[in-house]
């Protein structure tokens, strides 16, 4: 969908817009990990295991505390949708690691995304590759300092 007005929008009005849209499609995670008995951390800890990672890694992306992460995985790792295993190169080290079942829920999570599943389907296909092509560019300098 093309705008009508030829105006530019404002850093302030891009940063609002940004928020409303991650705010609603954070909603609408929370509800449909909860639909899994899942909380929204965990089911962003689960989002966040495309390959194993250690413990103080995912405490960084979900800018928490260390031992906040350890809670998270004891109780997704008691529903058999974690694993924990030492890192080959250090011991010491603990990696999570989706097994089938977690990826299989963290993959119907997303496909119940019911509210934003219907906004990203008013767009065209090629609204859509815009849209992915300008996420894409923001992506790198939003990911930078996180």
């Amino acid at each position: 969908m093309r705008a009508t007005t030829h105006e530019t929008p404002t850093k302030l009005q891009l940063l609002e817009l940004l928020a409303a849209i991650g705010t609603a499609q954070w909603r609408d995670f929370a509800a449909a990990a909860a639909h899994h008995g899942l909380t929204s951390t965990q089911a962003k800890l689960l989002a966040q295991l495309h390959g194993p990672l250690p413990m103080r890694a995912l405490a960084t992306l979900l800018v928490c505390d260390a031992s906040n992460v350890t809670g998270i995985v004891d109780r997704l790792e008691a529903r058999g949708l974690v694993r924990r295993e030492p890192d080959p190169a250090d011991r010491r080290v603990k990696n999570v690691i989706a097994t089938d079942e977690g990826r299989d829920v963290i993959r119907r999570v997303r496909e119940e995304m019911q509210a934003t599943h219907g906004a990203l389907d008013t767009l065209d296909a090629d609204d859509s590759a815009t849209l992915y092509a300008l996420l894409a560019r923001l992506r790198p300098g939003m990911e930078k300092n996180a």
